[in-house]
């Protein structure tokens, strides 16, 4: 049905079931369609040529604007937490203190470097930060067929959209829902705006934002991808929602976390660094076959 489904990258526990979706979303068309999507590790790429590249947070963690000592500092938030984060055997509810314990002391230091906010444009043009490969024809398409873009991400919504920005593929029809930076009237960086999101509370961000979702009643099929299990609750907020086609991106440590992806998402992309599949599976919903 649609040949990129067979690419080697591609698994899914069960190809009918895709089928079905998929063709359930295409008769009811993509007027009726909406998108939802984690940023790092998601839109964007997990590594290039070999190298880890890098999240919304790391982008300022390898920025000039922080110093040597608040580097270290997070470097070693991130080498005690990280591996609590992607520990398949600890439970959500074991994770979840932890991750808001590692996210508000990192939120903490950062608030300390004194950060201007007219730095940031360039913190992003210096880094390494790449969307994936097929980003151009993903966002423009969206945009030329009206389809909502719902970006849920637990980094930095500033760095986020700076990303996107320099891209130029920051369309009307994209909403970002993330952690943002409160700056004083200087433009010097004082807080971090609301509750804060992280991995595995995006539900409550989903519940949280029902007036984004009650705008799009009239859109009940859902595209959702992400990379980690915390990304599948993004779309709960959706009322009513008929279809979701789940695509998943196991970035690492495939053999531990493949089956618990093949579990949850529909279709699950092995160390893949294109939006080849979400690209097809768009051209399909939007009849370009």
């Amino acid at each position: 049905m649609i040949p990129e489904l067979s690419n080697p990258s591609v698994c899914m526990r069960d190809p009918q079931r895709v089928q079905e979706i998929l063709q359930s979303m295409v008769k009811a068309g993509s007027n009726t369609l909406q998108v939802i999507s984690d940023f790092d590790m998601t839109l964007t790429r997990f590594a290039y040529n070999g190298k880890r590249c890098p999240t919304c947070h790391n982008i300022l963690d390898n920025s000039q604007l922080i110093t040597d000592d608040c580097k270290e500092q997070l470097k070693e938030l991130l080498n005690t937490y990280y591996p609590i984060e992607i520990d398949s055997t600890r439970s959500v509810e074991e994770k979840l203190p932890l991750m808001v314990e590692w996210w508000t002391k990192a939120h903490e230091l950062l608030v300390q470097q004194k950060i201007k906010k007219d730095m940031l444009a360039l913190a992003v043009r210096e880094s390494e930060a790449m969307l994936r490969e097929g980003y151009q024809l993903f966002f423009d398409h969206l945009y030329e067929h009206s389809i909502p873009l719902l970006i849920f991400s637990a980094g930095i919504g500033d760095i986020l959209e700076e990303v996107i920005r320099q891209a130029n593929v920051f369309h009307p029809n994209v909403k970002v829902f993330s952690n943002y930076m409160d700056f004083d009237e200087t433009g010097l960086l004082k807080a971090f705006k609301g509750e804060l999101i992280h991995i595995y509370n995006k539900r409550e961000g989903a519940l949280l934002n029902t007036g984004h979702f009650q705008e799009l009643r009239t859109r009940p099929n859902v595209l959702l991808m992400g990379d980690s299990l915390g990304d599948l609750t993004m779309a709960d907020g959706v009322q009513d929602m008929e279809n979701i086609l789940k695509i998943g991106y196991l970035n690492d440590k495939v053999a531990e976390r493949k089956q618990s992806y093949l579990d949850s998402y529909d279709i699950v992309l092995v160390e893949d660094e294109t939006l080849e599949v979400p690209n097809a599976v768009l051209l399909y919903l939007t009849g370009n076959k």
